[in-house]
């Protein structure tokens, strides 16, 4: 089997992960810790990188992957991924949210249970040759309140192995149904009740404008007063900079910590780690043998099957790019590329209002329709490569204002896709839909002309005077430069008024052969479109 595809595999990646590749017939790159110089030159003609927390792909980074058409990242947190400018460079983004989830949610129990006994400063104190029974006298779990913020899968997790220790579980999570909670044996309450009632809070979610500093200083008075404090998630969720005035205080009697702002973390960091009620481990959430392997086997074959448009499991950043393997969705996504092309090559080169509107079944896709339509429209105006996944930021950059509405009745067909264009000189409104199962595109209205013409082929689209002898002076014109017309579509208002014309021509004319058309009296507004 030929290797089509090439892979980078950064940061230590379980083995596991290259026989995948090696299994589906992708060439394979092992380079653990590369030096910058490396990683620049590496970059350059592979199609997908596995990178865990290490690696940071950015925008100079991306500059230089001139092939690259995904990221992944053999974990959940994508800290050290810019998704926006994987997005403008039309690369996808991955992770694998499943596979270190009961390592982590193991860790974050852990930790829990270390600091109601005290289990790292009792080992370290008898190692030393002490026996202070006393001085490390623990509490018990059992019947205490444990705060979950972030119930996803890694913080329904803790939360339930702690409910079979006989702790009480509150936790908040603005996408979490009272049903569901209800079913776990989670009370839903706000963040503020949480941090009020629970005698241990741990954290899981990702680190976000609102969840950064979720505990400080700032909301402190908040506490029970010696709460313990547990992140296995995300550095920065605590502000740490307010943690060792707070442990000080009492406000805090035990923190644990796993993840850091900075990782390693910086020396301003030390008197915190060093003090006596703190457990800190080295980002040790997912580093399980087992979750190691899972996460590197899984973002393998989703990779794998990305690069060879079988499935985008996992993606972050292609809502469209997913939805693109989806059988009822595939043939709309079709229609819409190529009616996109076909806009763009009737419109004229001042256009900047395109209104798109969906009607029928259609509709419930009509995003992810526009992201196809703006493929096909700006395929041949930008030197970028264009996708589902970029579509929309490069239409931004060309200043394209891009108007979408839909109902989900149609009055004549099932499903219609009308583009209206603003400032247009010829061509103001066109209408395209399916017929049937199979990929029959056809164009349905254009202007205030009803008309049948099948999307595919060079066509040549005019105006004209509805008036005998039209048709045949152009099919003359193309008779004498040997050019057949292989199907013609008419549409008009009424006799002797104006109508639109379409002929499928077996040969693509050049522009003297289009010259002559245009010159015929009563031709008017000439396009040529090839799909």
């Amino acid at each position: 089997m030929s290797n089509k595809y090439k892979v980078l595999l950064l940061d230590g990646i379980d083995p596991i992960c290259g026989e995948i590749f090696r299994s589906r017939g992708i060439e394979v790159i092992e380079k653990p810790k590369p030096s910058p110089e490396e990683l620049n030159e590496l970059i350059k003609d592979v199609h997908g990188v596995v990178v865990r927390s290490a690696t940071k792909v950015n925008e100079d980074l991306l500059s230089k992957a001139k092939s690259l058409k995904v990221v992944g990242r053999a974990g959940v947190g994508v800290d050290n991924i810019d998704i926006p400018a994987c997005t403008k460079h039309g690369v996808l983004v991955m992770n694998t949210p499943d596979g270190n989830t009961i390592s982590t949610a193991e860790h974050a129990c852990g930790l829990i249970l270390s600091l109601v006994r005290n289990i790292p400063n009792a080992v370290q104190s008898l190692k030393e040759g002490r026996w202070d029974r006393k001085k490390f006298m623990g509490t018990e779990v059992y019947g205490k309140t444990l705060g979950v913020i972030g119930l996803g899968k890694i913080g329904s997790s803790v939360a339930l192995r702690m409910k079979a220790f006989g702790m009480n579980v509150i936790g908040f999570d603005p996408y979490m149904t009272h049903e569901k909670a209800d079913e776990m044996g989670i009370t839903l309450k706000e963040v503020d009740d949480v941090l009020r009632e629970s005698d241990v809070i741990s954290v899981h979610t990702p680190l976000t404008e609102k969840t950064k500093g979720l505990i400080s200083s700032k909301n402190a008075h908040l506490l029970k007063k010696g709460v313990r404090l547990v992140n296995c998630a995300r550095g920065g969720i605590f502000e740490e900079a307010d943690m060792l005035a707070l442990l000080n205080d009492g406000t805090v009697s035990e923190l644990a910590l796993d993840v850091y702002s900075v990782e390693p973390p910086e020396q301003n960091l030390r008197e915190l780690l060093d003090h006596p009620h703190v457990v800190c481990t080295p980002h040790l959430g997912a580093s399980t043998e087992e979750a190691q392997e899972k996460v590197a086997l899984q973002i393998a074959e989703q990779i794998s099957d990305a690069l060879e448009l079988k499935s985008f499991t996992g993606s972050l950043n292609g809502k469209s790019i997913a939805l693109s393997t989806n059988n009822e969705v595939q043939p709309y996504l079709k229609l819409a590329r190529i009616f996109g092309n076909l806009i763009q090559q009737i419109s004229d080169s001042n256009t900047s209002d395109i209104s798109i509107n969906y009607s029928g079944n259609c509709a419930k896709h009509a995003e992810v329709l526009t992201d196809a339509f703006l493929t096909g429209f700006l395929h041949h105006i930008d030197t970028s490569e264009v996708n589902l996944i970029n579509a929309r930021f490069i239409a931004d950059r060309k200043g394209l204002k891009i108007i979408e509405g839909k109902t989900s009745q149609s009055k004549t067909y099932s499903d219609l896709i009308t583009v209206e264009l603003s400032g247009n000189k010829d061509y103001k409104l066109v209408s395209a839909t399916r017929f049937g199962e199979n990929s029959d595109f056809r164009v349905v209205r254009i202007d205030n002309y009803t008309i049948e013409l099948q999307l595919k082929g060079d066509i040549i689209i005019y105006k004209n005077i509805d008036k005998p002898g039209m048709l045949a002076s152009v099919s003359g014109k193309l008779a004498e430069n040997n050019i057949n017309i292989a199907a013609l579509s008419l549409g008009r208002e009424s006799k002797d008024s104006e109508a639109v014309t379409a002929v499928v021509v077996d040969k693509v004319p050049d522009s003297k052969v289009l010259e002559s058309v245009s010159s015929i009296e009563g031709v008017q507004s000439l396009k040529l479109v090839s799909l």
